[in-house]
């Protein structure tokens, strides 16, 4: 049986607000260098802007798929094989478990701009990792994808 190349596909991106803080962040540095004159004034605002964007998509963006039997949050990718019934989380049990509740040899890719989540239990017992929390815009249609790629490899 061959396995289909994606069920699910989110990049996670900063939001607007972030970039908005960066054209601030490089007014800021035009504007510590308005004595010099023009040319350095408006290098500040290009230069200025364009590494605070570049620090923002950075860290800001990631990607949350489920492809070819895996779960690929991050740079971390986990075989569906590996994992049990995905929990959806709505808001406030996503901060129970960031927080609170959160267990420190989880795996945890999230992002706190995104509100919601998934948890799942790894069920391999040569892993230290309890659960893998991911945070999604979707969660309803990531947990889906995760029980579907979990059928087909089974």
């Amino acid at each position: 049986m061959q396995l289909s190349t994606a069920h699910h596909d989110e990049r996670l991106t900063a939001p607007r607000s972030w970039w908005a803080i960066a054209v601030l962040t490089g007014t800021a540095c035009a504007l510590m260098l308005l004595p010099l004159g023009t040319l350095p004034l408006l290098a500040g605002l290009v230069g200025g802007t364009a590494l605070a964007g570049m620090l923002v998509s950075s860290y800001g963006s990631a990607r949350v798929r489920v492809v070819n039997g895996a779960l690929a949050a991050g740079q971390a990718r986990i075989p569906v094989a590996a994992l049990g019934e995905p929990e959806v989380l709505d808001a406030e049990e996503a901060l129970a478990w960031r927080t609170y509740k959160a267990d420190t040899r989880a795996f945890m890719l999230l992002r706190s701009y995104v509100a919601t989540a998934v948890r799942v239990e790894v069920t391999d017992p040569a892993d230290p990792t309890p659960y893998v929390y991911v945070s999604t815009r979707e969660p309803e249609a990531l947990a889906a994808a995760i029980r579907t790629a979990r059928t087909q490899t089974a």
